[in-house]
């Protein structure tokens, strides 16, 4: 018995072993001539002659074109933009490009970075140089000279005019200042007395005040012993209280 399946279908289930019989049978019920389909059995295409037993595929045929796909595929592999960035890809050691080329860069920038560094401390020294160098402009001036030499000139010699005058009247200033100190020395009376007056008073009040305190502590005294007194004597009286 032969089972046709057309793939997971079941198409016939008969007893007929030839393949060309059940090729017939086929067509007769779907209505399909016989150059559009043929029958395999596990994986291999059987001729009108073979005998069948157990199951087997049918397999319809299907037209085809004139071809051209590779021509199509050319066309459109035309259209696609070719890319040149390859950074994903790897090399040898399994590193990807992108890596790479981000280390040269860093190196250049680095690099870049040191000689700017440079040229900065450069430019800072030439300026410091320029800085602590002497100043190369000269001042000449006759006319300046003469009239500096001059002033000098007389500077000393009113100096020493003065000098010459304070030495000639040395009398005269001692007396001055004598007389300021015989003004200095000589006070008013009105204002001793006014002090002495002050200073008496002040005395008084500090006799009268020490006069006071003492009267106080003497009372205080003799109230205390008066207090003393009468205590003892109730004991005496009551000695068993």
């Amino acid at each position: 018995m032969a089972f046709i399946y057309l793939d997971k279908q079941l198409l016939l289930k008969t007893n007929v072993e030839k393949c060309l019989e059940i090729k017939q049978l086929i067509s007769q019920k779907f209505g399909l001539s016989l150059n559009e389909l043929y029958l395999e059995k596990d994986g291999r295409r059987l001729s009108a002659d073979d005998n069948i037993s157990g199951v087997a595929q049918c397999r319809v045929r299907v037209l085809g074109g004139k071809g051209g796909f590779g021509s199509m595929l050319r066309a459109i592999g035309a259209q696609i933009e070719k890319t040149t960035n390859r950074e994903a890809c790897r090399d040898l050691s399994g590193r990807r490009l992108r890596d790479i080329n981000e280390e040269k860069r860093l190196k250049a920038v680095l690099e870049k970075m040191g000689d700017l560094e440079r040229e900065s401390q450069e430019r800072k020294k030439r300026k410091i140089e320029k800085l602590l160098s002497l100043p190369k402009h000269d001042f000449k001036d006759e006319e300046y000279e003469d009239a500096r030499a001059k002033l000098e000139d007389k500077v000393n010699s009113a100096v020493e005019e003065g000098l010459k005058k304070s030495e000639d009247k040395p009398e005269t200033s001692k007396e001055s200042l004598k007389r300021k100190h015989t003004k200095s020395n000589v006070a008013d009376p009105k204002r001793k007395k006014n002090a002495l007056w002050i200073d008496d008073h002040i005395l008084n009040s500090d006799e009268s005040s020490s006069e006071n305190s003492s009267d106080v502590s003497t009372l205080e005294e003799i109230i205390a012993f008066k207090e003393f007194d009468e205590k003892s004597n109730k004991i005496q009286q009551n000695p068993g209280k």
